[in-house]
């Protein structure tokens, strides 16, 4: 009997999953880049106005990324990350 480890992913279709995908490695980018704004602040009529966006764990977002990247590649069999098996050498 084989083993299939089951993911909060399941049931998710490649396509839906390479879309987001892309969506956060955009994302990811962003931040890194320092692209996204964290907070603004605005005058109106009525007086001022302020918002305020929280910067997502870049941390959190890699794990994201890595676990739809193994998803993808257990649904479709295509390995996403071309690296190399590492071989000790003695």
């Amino acid at each position: 009997m084989a083993y299939r480890s089951t993911s909060i992913l399941d049931g998710v279709s490649v396509t839906a999953l390479q879309a987001q995908l892309v969506q956060m490695q955009q994302a990811y980018l962003q931040l890194t880049s320092g692209g996204k704004i964290e907070s603004a602040s605005y005058a109106q009529a009525d007086g001022s106005r302020s918002i305020t966006y929280t910067r997502a764990n870049i941390a959190d977002l890699t794990q994201a990324i890595l676990a739809v990247q193994t998803q993808i590649d257990q649904l479709s069999g295509q390995r996403i990350n071309r690296r190399r098996p590492l071989r000790p050498y003695f």
